[in-house]
């Protein structure tokens, strides 16, 4: 199969640091081998991971070789597929995830990574799925969320956090997120109650629950771990901060086995999505070459829901005249 006709951009990093280490590089148009597809990204989520490792903070756990490609969420459209592909056509809208090489216009991805974009589901959505969602649903698994839980989300208006939210209230529990007064509303938006963080935290989540706390996902670390101990959370229905890091981590630098386990997350989570259970905000949407604006949004830890990476101009609905005439493109040539 032949290569796609232009050339491909993407986000690299040359050494550790700020957000001023990122670069924008061209290179050669990619390729796709056995079993591969070549996928023209129209949307790729932003991940706080993502700027560990590049300021270093996770050396010892996701090495890296400079000059370091980036990013892991994605949809977008096959543009190419390799000898053995099946799965896919070309003109075939997806999402999926890849081993740090997302933030680019064109990746080469194995097809076994990507999962079938339901048409009711905006590209910004489904590209911003896969890593928050991962983590989501493993801390929801994790402490088996069932009906009549009373569950408190730390960091609650984040991507992982109101993730969480969306999930465990899908199980019939009722949901306390911590957060800061500015995301109060929002929270309410979404079915959850807030509560402020900071001292007496404790005391404000037990005069919000009206019963026992069951279960506590925690996003942010700090003093959670003992506000849950004092809630009396059985060590088995806590989540640590450390716990998530842990499954973001093995995102990075997935086994075979790990890589199709999180595809078949991903197809889970594209359902609920699709079918409005789980409702992903877009917080901010940033052009491909304002790259350090989307991640010095990020960084200040005020975002609510998703930032995503946009590729190349299109319908921002995501569901007009854009939307098709990109696919008729891909179909054509």
């Amino acid at each position: 199969m032949s290569p796609t006709k232009r050339a491909s951009k993407a986000v690299t990093f040359s050494s550790h640091g700020g957000v001023d280490v990122l670069e924008l590089v061209e290179s050669p148009p990619p390729a796709p081998g056995p079993g591969e597809v070549v996928v023209e990204v129209l949307a790729a989520g932003i991940n706080h991971i993502e700027a560990y490792v590049r300021q270093g903070l996770f050396a010892d756990d996701v090495p890296v070789a400079f000059p370091q490609h980036q990013g892991t969420d994605f949809s977008g459209i096959v543009t190419a597929i390799g000898e053995g592909v099946t799965s896919f056509a070309k003109g075939s809208e997806v999402l999926g995830h890849a081993v740090m090489a997302s933030h680019a216009n064109y990746i080469v991805v194995p097809q076994s990574s990507l999962v079938a974009k339901p048409a009711s589901l905006s590209w910004e959505v489904a590209g911003s799925l896969f890593l928050a969602g991962l983590a989501a649903n493993d801390a929801v698994e994790a402490v088996r969320v069932a009906p009549g839980d009373i569950v408190v989300i730390s960091a609650a208006a984040g991507g992982v956090g109101s993730m969480e939210a969306h999930l465990a209230m899908a199980r019939g529990a009722k949901v306390i997120g911590t957060c800061g007064e500015r995301n109060f509303d929002y929270l309410r938006q979404i079915g959850v109650k807030p509560v402020v963080y900071g001292d007496g935290l404790a005391d404000r989540i037990r005069e919000i629950a009206r019963g026992n706390v069951t279960a506590y996902l925690d996003n942010f670390g700090k003093d959670n771990p003992a506000v849950a101990q004092e809630l009396e959370v059985a060590p088995a229905r806590f989540r640590s901060s450390e716990n998530r890091r842990d499954i973001e981590v093995q995102a990075l630098k997935p086994t075979a086995e790990q890589s199709e386990a999180h595809t078949r997350v991903l197809a889970k989570l594209a359902g609920l999505a699709a079918d409005r259970t789980l409702n992903v905000l877009i917080s901010g949407f940033y052009p491909l070459d304002r790259v350090h604006e989307a991640f010095e949004d990020l960084e200040q830890r005020h975002a609510r829901g998703k930032i995503v990476l946009g590729m190349r101009p299109v319908d921002n609905s995501f569901h007009g005249l854009g939307n098709r005439k990109v696919r008729d493109e891909h179909e054509r040539t």
